[in-house]
């Protein structure tokens, strides 16, 4: 066989969902091989980082609301846990506004503050007159406000780079970096698919020929997983991409702040949302659309810029002032009931033992990271809660073993 590298736990993926699970695997004193020939570089990198359970309630979504819920809950000792300072992350618990342009975004708002309600989720109606007091800027012709208590923010690009550091941070001799040549690690390489011995994944083989050996292996991969080599026969993970646009712009110091806390708006029908950072700059996003512009290219989309623009002026006009500093496009990985594909994949007669599969967030990766790496920590230790095997990766397989035991066969957590 070709050189190898040898770890407890591979892990396939090097976007935030695929970081946060090797930093859980670092903390169970597991040593790891992180594979991503470019990390950070997909829909991490273009993620506003928006940490909305709240906000981000769909109709006939509430078993991901549950989900949502529960990472939110971990979100603090998540960023406490971090080598970092919280503050280094960029982690911010102020409040989320939710404003609407006009009559019929007040209607929609109010609707959906119902289904909130009846969720039991916390939203509290504003005056406009409040909800400009606390944010100056504020069009004077909103329709309506509500804050939501529950709903944050992380920038996902300094949450990344901490991560990262905190990986790296690790001894070479205990752990293998394979993915972004930073401080000495090895030179970047990309998956071409799984290794297996027996009845059991036993590692991923590598682009350049090379392989990683390893007791666990976690696809974290998002859109390429199921292009992977030598997944399980007959197993389906359905994710496709589902692109976004999205701006960062430089506020002038005559304006700062533009914003003191994440507004998300409605306008004709439309969601918007702009999140200020501490450096002085606010995101706006984000289109969402299945057009396959940018396939190969993550091409930004002008109709897509123009739309962001037009309607965040609608909500805060002092927009058309700043200055555009990027406009980003990226895909996320979405599934037919747009909630992830996680955990092990079921055999008749129990799991596959060595594999782990984590992908298809859509637009909750980074609010989910911290749960999806408590529940691939709990699946290293033979000990996963339950509650999560509604998310079995293989619910959409079948042809895959059922039922779903929640035994874990011998040595699949070595």
């Amino acid at each position: 066989m070709a050189e190898a590298i040898h770890a407890d736990v591979a892990v396939i993926g090097g976007g935030v969902i695929g970081l946060g699970i090797a930093h859980e695997a670092r903390r169970l004193g597991r040593s790891v091989a992180l594979i991503d020939p470019a990390p950070a570089t997909g829909a991490t990198f273009a993620a506003a980082g928006m940490l909305a359970p709240v906000s981000e309630l769909h109709y006939q979504e509430e078993d991901l609301l549950g989900l949502m819920l529960e990472s939110s809950k971990l979100w603090p000792s998540f960023a406490g846990g971090l080598r970092q300072a919280v503050e280094a992350t960029g982690y911010r618990t102020t409040p989320t506004l939710a404003v609407g342009a006009d009559a019929a975004d007040r209607r929609a708002l109010a609707d959906l503050r119902t289904v909130q309600l009846a969720a039991g989720l916390g939203v509290e109606p504003l005056s406009v007159r409040t909800a400009r007091e606390r944010e100056p800027l504020l069009s004077p012709q909103i329709s309506c406000a509500f804050e939501i208590p529950a709903d944050h923010q992380v920038d996902p690009r300094k949450l990344a780079g901490c991560l990262m550091a905190g990986l790296a941070a690790h001894s070479p001799g205990a752990d293998t970096w394979v993915g972004g040549a930073r401080d000495g690690f090895a030179v970047a390489d990309s998956a071409h698919g799984l290794l297996w011995d027996g009845r059991r994944v036993a590692g991923v083989e590598l682009g350049s020929g090379k392989s990683v050996l390893a007791g666990e292996t976690v696809v974290a991969n998002g859109l390429g997983a199921p292009a992977l080599a030598g997944l399980p026969e007959g197993l389906e993970l359905p994710v496709r991409p589902v692109y976004g646009d999205i701006l960062r712009l430089r506020v002038p110091a005559h304006l700062r702040p533009l914003l003191t806390a994440t507004v998300r708006g409605m306008v004709r029908g439309v969601p918007v949302y702009i999140v200020p950072r501490d450096d002085g700059t606010v995101v706006i996003g984000a289109t969402q659309r299945e057009d396959g512009l940018s396939a190969t290219s993550n091409a930004v989309s002008a109709g897509g810029v123009y739309q962001l623009l037009r309607d965040a002026q609608v909500l805060v006009p002092a927009v058309a002032e700043l200055e555009l500093l990027e406009a980003t496009a990226r895909a996320r990985p979405g599934t037919p009931d747009n909630a992830p594909l996680l955990g092990r994949v079921a055999e008749p007669d129990g799991y596959l033992a060595g594999l782990i599969v984590a992908t298809g967030f859509f637009r909750h990766g980074v609010l989910l990271t911290p749960v999806a790496a408590r529940i691939v920590g709990e699946l290293l230790t033979g000990s996963p809660d339950s509650r999560w095997s509604i998310f079995r990766p293989d619910r959409f397989s079948a042809s895959r073993g059922q039922p779903w035991p929640m035994e874990v066969p011998t040595g699949a957590h070595q």
